[in-house]
């Protein structure tokens, strides 16, 4: 069997680098997309060569099909073709709702949801084609009970899980299986700031397990979701999240 190759974007730090690294760890080739931070990008994909592993790094602009057309065709010419698909590169804003400007909702929504689309659309063919797929849509617990300083971030990552469901209902007849992942709290640099005040630590004290959750364990899920072990699984949102939504 042909070695699997995994692109996950905005894989350079945080959940989308211990994802590559999961999947590395599994045989899989990794290519890893990035907007700015090059060298965290390399830096993970000395790591995956370390595991003697191939991995490449590319940068995209999540919201320029062009971009992506970019990253797919210098994809292909080093592994033939892409197997798996990982959206994790998106953004977040904290603002008010009524402080949220058409500007702020239109960049929400074309790098969180539009990004996903068109890669999904362009990778899409090729695995019809080899009858095999994996796509994992990174949501968050926030797509599923609202925000409360985020409304348009949350408005974009409970989309994306429609999305998801609707990829599965479409093409999971393909051997192409969608699914997504709905993190709560996970212990990044991304929310470091944030968990060190007052109202950070008792947002982490109100979790049922009473603790953060990890990079590995979303990562762990990841690779569990494209094996051969979970082809029966589709269209599903996996929560993880200490508990946080069952008590919310």
């Amino acid at each position: 069997m042909k070695s699997l190759t995994a692109l996950v974007t905005g894989g350079s730090r945080g959940i989308g680098r211990g994802i590559a690294i999961e999947l590395a760890k599994k045989g899989v080739n990794v290519v890893i997309t990035y907007v700015k931070n090059k060298v965290e990008a390399e830096h993970a994909c000395q790591e995956i060569k370390s595991m003697g592993v191939n991995s490449i790094v590319i940068q995209m602009n999540s919201n320029n099909r062009k971009s992506i057309k970019n990253v797919i065709h210098l994809s292909k010419m080093e592994f033939g073709m892409i197997d798996i698909l990982v959206n994790n590169a998106a953004i977040a804003q904290e603002k008010s709702f009524n402080s949220i400007t058409d500007d702020d909702w239109n960049q929400m929504m074309s790098i969180n949801l539009r990004g996903p689309f068109c890669l999904t659309q362009e990778l899409l063919p090729d695995m019809i084609q080899s009858q095999w797929g994996r796509i994992i849509n990174i949501s968050s617990i926030g797509g599923q009970w609202g925000g409360y300083n985020q409304v348009h971030y949350a408005a974009s990552k409970a989309a994306l899980i429609n999305f998801t469901q609707s990829i599965a209902r479409i093409y999971s007849g393909h051997g192409i299986t969608s699914n997504a992942i709905a993190p709560g709290l996970i212990d990044t640099d991304m929310i470091s700031s944030e968990l060190n005040t007052d109202a950070g630590k008792e947002k982490v004290a109100n979790i049922p397990v009473k603790r953060l959750g990890t990079v590995k364990e979303v990562g762990s899920a990841v690779a569990y979701l494209v094996s051969d072990e979970a082809s029966y699984i589709t269209g599903q949102t996996i929560n993880i999240n200490g508990g946080m939504l069952f008590s919310g």
